[in-house]
């Protein structure tokens, strides 16, 4: 490993455990490391291994690729996850034997991999996640008629966290068998909220087939199954599903229909408080970075509508990473049809910051970033150093 890389990767330890208020000390006795393997890491003389980063990193509170410089290997262990992510769930309906640890740990697992796909933490769920689907699987299986509707309930959410990773990471196949298996489990969860969360989920397929219309159908008739808008789950799942719409809606060229749908997701919105609801981030912010979804779903002549939200508000630190940093990805498109490069690339290198693999799997922000290389050949080194790192040349 070069020394530079490996400097680099210590001063990003030390900055974010000084970020964090801890000292050496506490973070080496959180990672289960000797204090002084930390010093010698953080001081560019060692490199960690890829158990000792992770360990960091959950010490931290960070996804891994936080700490490293470039690429280096995070991207190629998520894909190596992959294929065993795809043999956990290939036996959903045949588990076998297994042991099962109680109620408890598992909804504390399964908690944890919706954080981690909440603030994009991929690399965490492709390693760990493979053997609690396989777990949940057998307690589903085997559970008391009692705990049947929780534990599918569990399973919708961890198939979920999984198809966070295989859509992000163009598993696309993977990740539709995900949502089947989402589809499957609903109807034991005995809840009309988590079906709204699959329907919402859902939409992914249709947007890789490009198949926004009957993608609009299907999230209108899911919007019609909800419960009436009565207490805030009900108003955030309905209200998630009409944001959800009005993005397809302007794939789809049906601009009416996205105001439309955008409208009634933001008069739900000023009935609860920003906040996650079954999975999905819902409130008032959430439907500002959709009023931003939209006009670029809807393509250039809209680019102002985008800008105009951006100018008078940004997404608070309180949101999901996964959620600002598309906000800045869909921004740098927007400023990018309108002939401001230089904002658009602070955008990108802003969505990198707050989630860097989110950033760098995003087709949107690898392409923008090789239109802006092209466009702006004699800048800094910077730009190519962005290019290069997302994967652009």
């Amino acid at each position: 490993m070069p020394a530079d890389a490996m400097r680099a990767v210590g001063r990003r330890i030390a900055a974010t455990r000084r970020a964090r208020r801890l000292t050496q000390d506490e973070l080496a006795r959180a990672a289960h490391i000797s204090p002084s393997m930390l010093r010698k890491i953080e001081q560019g003389k060692r490199f960690p291994s890829d158990d000792t980063l992770d360990a960091i990193a959950a010490a931290l509170r960070v996804d891994p690729s936080r700490l490293v410089s470039g690429r280096l290997n995070v991207d190629s262990r998520v894909r190596d996850a992959l294929p065993v992510m795809s043999s956990a769930i290939a036996a959903y309906d045949l588990p076998g034997d297994c042991p099962v640890r109680p109620l408890k740990v598992l909804q504390e697992k399964v908690w944890s991999a919706a954080n981690w796909r909440l603030s994009s933490q991929y690399l965490q769920i492709a390693r760990q996640l493979p053997p609690l689907l396989t777990e949940l699987a057998c307690a589903f299986h085997d559970a008391r008629p009692e705990h049947r509707a929780e534990l599918a309930e569990l399973l919708v959410s961890a198939y979920r966290s999984a198809d966070a990773v295989a859509f992000k990471f163009g598993a696309h196949d993977l990740s539709a068998r995900l949502i089947e298996l989402m589809r499957w489990a609903a109807p034991h969860a005995e809840s009309p909220i988590v079906s709204a969360s699959v329907a919402y989920v859902r939409t992914e397929t249709f947007f890789v087939a490009r198949a926004h219309r009957p993608g609009l159908v299907a999230l209108e008739r899911a919007i019609d199954a909800v419960p009436p808008p009565r207490d805030a789950s009900s108003v955030a799942a309905r209200g998630a599903l009409h944001m959800r719409a009005a993005v397809i809606a302007g794939r789809a060229d049906a601009a009416d229909a996205a105001r439309t749908h955008l409208a009634e997701a933001g008069r739900l919105a000023q009935r609860v408080r920003e906040g996650v609801y079954a999975g999905t981030a819902f409130g008032p912010d959430s439907v500002h970075i959709h009023e931003v979804s939209v006009a670029v779903s809807l393509g250039r002549d809209h680019v102002q509508r985008a800008l105009d939200v951006a100018r008078r508000w940004t997404p608070p630190l309180s949101m999901p990473a996964e959620r600002r940093s598309g906000f800045y990805i869909e921004l740098a498109r927007a400023q990018l049809w309108a002939g401001l490069a230089d904002d658009a690339f602070e955008s990108l290198k802003t969505a990198r910051q707050i989630a860097p693999q989110h950033t760098r799997e995003h087709r949107w922000a690898r392409e923008d970033a090789g239109t802006l290389r092209r466009l702006k050949r004699a800048e800094a080194q910077s730009l190519t150093t962005f290019a290069e790192w997302i994967g652009a040349v």
